[in-house]
């Protein structure tokens, strides 16, 4: 029996009534699944910087340990020219074995330099914790208290990092530091390290 036309009336109610929540709900689901799309595209995309920050870190600083492990070399390099030229004072030696060794050094410090490596100017800074350690304190009431008198070891950084603190002897007895001076800068921990090759 054919469906009059008040069924079909009927039939065509019920049918937009199932549909409607349907209807109401795709924009949210659409917009649901674009904000998901959204955070995994972002997420995604950190990842890569994160692994590419890594990446430039494994290069630049491939050679730390190798660099830490020739700074004793370059200590020894500089104890020995300064004792041969205590010697040639003393003694009247010939400058040329001097020379030798004055140029072997520069010839080390030039080649940790194109690697990052640099030295640490410290004597007549400003004690700074994070790239000093204090060996000993010497009584100087005539610098300020805190001001680095005399560097024991020398320190290097690499690239931007702290490859080996500065052994110091620090001046106390001094006046304090005034909050808000504005010292020379070449008196301040401040400074740039300092290139390398020039010689102890």
């Amino acid at each position: 029996m054919a469906a009059g036309p008040a069924d079909q009336d009927n039939q065509k109610a019920a049918q937009a009534t199932e549909a409607a929540p349907g209807a109401a709900g795709q924009p949210e689901e659409a917009a649901e699944r674009h904000d998901q799309l959204l955070r995994a595209l972002a997420e995604s995309q950190n990842a890569r910087r994160r692994a590419e920050r890594a990446g430039e870190d494994a290069r630049r600083f491939a050679v730390t340990d190798f660099s830490r492990e020739l700074l004793s070399v370059v200590d020894n390099l500089a104890r020995a020219i300064r004792t041969a030229e205590e010697a040639k004072v003393a003694t009247g030696l010939d400058g040329s074995l001097l020379e030798g060794v004055r140029a072997t050094f520069r010839q080390m410090e030039g080649v940790l330099g194109r690697f990052g490596v640099r030295r640490l100017e410290a004597k007549g800074a400003a004690f700074d914790p994070e790239r000093h350690e204090a060996i000993a304190h010497l009584d100087r009431p005539d610098l300020p208290s805190g001001r680095i008198v005399d560097v024991l070891e020398e320190g290097y950084t690499i690239h931007d990092r702290l490859l080996r603190p500065a052994r110091v002897a620090v001046a106390g007895g001094g006046p304090s530091p005034a909050v808000g001076d504005d010292p020379d800068p070449d008196q301040t921990g401040a400074r740039a390290p300092a290139p390398m090759g020039r010689g102890p």
